[in-house]
């Protein structure tokens, strides 16, 4: 009895840490009749499961943007939205894409069983953008999207990606076994976790174009400072990759 017990409580662990494809699948309803820039995409997985990803094309646009959300939301949530919909005026065609969630519970530290699935969708992303053309391909991710990059980044040793942004990194990640030029972006007043991590991720940003920028007055949603995440972006995308 105890055996079977035990296997019950190992399966409905495992399920708990499984994502959510029905919460996707709410996220998606309400998302797709409210989008007024780009167009509704469905990539899919290797095990036949199908996600969003909100595609906004550029003629002749300068880079392919991956834009990866954080913690439990969708790709036109926040400043997700604001970076997938604004970025495109400047040249940078945008591909938001919804990534694994958990329940409405779930913490960040719950995540890292979903991170092989995260992966496999950053992957099929980047192959989307490059197969529309765009010769150059970057990230751009917030909070627990920069983590979920991060892996991608890490476990991918022949990614055609070309630079990362990352903002609001909630980890202090080990940047120099990355071989991008990187952003490392975040706010004055941003979270505890994201600030003692700042001196850790700066040690390691040695490749060439790479850098840290705090931004004044920040917090970690960049709440009432859109103007200044956009110039931060687009002003080092335009300096590190436009030639």
């Amino acid at each position: 009895m105890r055996f079977v017990l035990a296997c019950f409580a190992l399966l409905f662990s495992l399920n708990a840490l499984a994502a959510d494809y029905q919460r996707e699948q709410r996220w998606a309803d309400e998302v797709v009749p409210s989008v007024l820039v780009g167009d509704p995409v469905w990539l899919t997985q290797t095990n036949g499961h199908k996600f969003l990803g909100l595609y906004t094309a550029v003629a002749k646009a300068k880079v392919g943007l991956v834009i990866v959300h954080g913690l439990g939301v969708h790709p036109d949530w926040g400043l997700i939205g604001v970076l997938r919909q604004q970025l495109p005026d400047d040249g940078y065609a945008t591909l938001s894409i919804q990534m694994p969630v958990l329940n409405a519970e779930a913490q960040a530290e719950d995540y890292p069983p979903t991170f092989s699935e995260a992966t496999e969708r950053i992957r099929l992303a980047v192959a989307f953008l490059k197969d529309k053309g765009y010769a150059k391909v970057a990230i751009v991710s917030h909070s627990l999207g920069t983590w979920m990059s991060y892996e991608y980044l890490t476990h991918t040793p022949d990614s055609p990606v070309v630079a990362w942004v990352d903002i609001g990194a909630p980890n202090p990640f080990d940047m120099a076994k990355l071989n991008v030029p990187i952003l490392d972006l975040y706010g004055q007043n941003d979270l505890p976790r994201v600030l003692e991590g700042a001196k850790q991720r700066a040690s390691g940003l040695k490749q060439k174009g790479s850098e840290q920028v705090m931004v004044p007055g920040a917090d970690h949603f960049f709440e009432g400072k859109d103007a200044a995440l956009l110039e931060q972006v687009r002003g080092w995308l335009d300096k590190t990759l436009v030639k």
